[in-house]
């Protein structure tokens, strides 16, 4: 997780800007975040002993007070905290762990307490990060807002994994516990397995890892397998929700797109106003509802990106090699032209995903590239 971004003071309220009409300046943030006080001292909690409570590791007090949203959870976001790999997998380092975090957080980051809501230590226990998150876990409404990703930090539940994985991958230990966290959240908020998604879909940074990322299929499906979830419900397709707050790599794959549909916006990943007002006006020419936030949603996607085979050209080769170079594959360049080398990247992301190595780039390839879950990964 990227330690460079100041905390967050509010989240807009999607609910009012959906109601807002496209363009207008967004509305003051007064009103979207419920009244809440200094968090008091709570007993541990009845119905997750499991969890390792504020109290209960020691936290300091938070700086400010602590908020809650009126948003709507949507998603889990996973991070790994770019800490060391112990080999300390005791209750011990799991709680030296929660202290350093808040420290860095609040010392360094200048954050009103830990970043993120719940945080997972290499030997499997499970910890509060942000105080009164589990709290909001049992009530299973109104999260609090943290600050591990600006633009999700009131949509998104975020938790931390104890750890570096960009060349090695989680012990099952962590594994196993975030799993069962997993759970617990998307019970509580209304969530499924193919809402969980990585850091790096939201912001440009290396969080969660190369190696932990793989290993996001497993997750996903271990997770939809513990909820008794049917193949049946399971969507085809669970693209990443990218919208105007957030600034990231994926937003580059929507900007080169765009400029491929004829849209003249910056490649550079963040969602400024031409962008915004693109995304409207390709919305609007496609049949598709205008969405104020200009959320990439699911129609949007899959009217925006292009079916690529052997041989194609042009930008929206450029945005598959640009993502596929991001996430594991260095060998890949971006150069607009559907190489051998391109292929063999496409039919390596297929494979994790489960889905058929052809090396073409259909909706269900694209939806992986960019971070989403396919049905087919789900494999249980």
């Amino acid at each position: 997780m990227a330690h460079d971004i100041p905390d967050a003071i509010s989240e807009v309220d999607r609910r009012t800007l959906l109601r807002a009409s496209l363009g207008l300046a967004a509305v003051a943030v007064v009103g979207t975040e419920l009244a809440t006080g200094t968090p008091a001292a709570a007993a541990p909690s009845s119905e997750f002993p499991w969890i390792i409570d504020c109290d209960s590791w020691g936290a300091r007090p938070p700086s400010s007070t602590i908020q809650l949203t009126n948003n709507t959870t949507n998603k889990i976001i996973l991070h790994h905290m770019a800490f060391p790999n112990v080999t300390d997998y005791s209750r011990e380092q799991a709680v030296k762990l929660a202290q350093d975090c808040q420290d860095l957080h609040m010392d360094g980051n200048g954050w009103a307490d830990t970043g993120q809501h719940f945080t997972v230590s290499r030997g499997g226990y499970v910890l509060e990060g942000r105080h009164r998150s589990l709290e909001r876990l049992e009530a299973g409404d109104h999260q609090v807002v943290a600050a591990h990703c600006p633009g999700e930090n009131g949509n998104a539940i975020g938790i931390e994994n104890e750890g570096t994985y960009i060349t090695e991958v989680p012990p099952d230990a962590l594994l196993n516990s975030l799993v069962r966290l997993c759970v617990a959240v998307s019970q509580r908020f209304g969530l499924h397995a193919w809402d969980i998604f990585g850091h790096w879909d939201f912001r440009f940074t290396d969080c969660p890892g190369i190696e932990f990322y793989k290993l996001f299929p497993s997750v996903r499906s271990r997770v939809a397998e513990a909820m008794g979830s049917d193949h049946a419900d399971i969507p085809d397709r669970r693209w990443p929700d990218i919208w105007r707050f957030v600034n990231s790599p994926i937003v580059q794959v929507g900007q080169y797109l765009l400029n491929h549909h004829g849209y003249a916006v910056p490649t550079d990943g963040a969602f400024g106003s031409a962008t915004v007002a693109a995304v409207g006006a390709f919305q609007a020419a496609n049949g598709i509802p205008v969405d104020a936030d200009a959320t990439f949603t699911l129609a949007t996607w899959e009217a925006l990106v292009v079916e690529l085979e052997k041989d194609a050209t042009g930008l929206p080769v450029s945005a598959v090699q640009y993502m596929l170079n991001r996430k594991g594959w260095p060998e890949v360049l971006v150069t607009g032209e559907y190489d051998h080398v391109t292929m063999k990247a496409v039919q390596d992301m297929q494979r994790l995903h489960g889905l058929h190595p052809n090396g073409k780039v259909d909706l269900s390839t694209w939806c992986a590239v960019v971070g989403g879950a396919v049905r087919e990964a789900f494999q249980y």
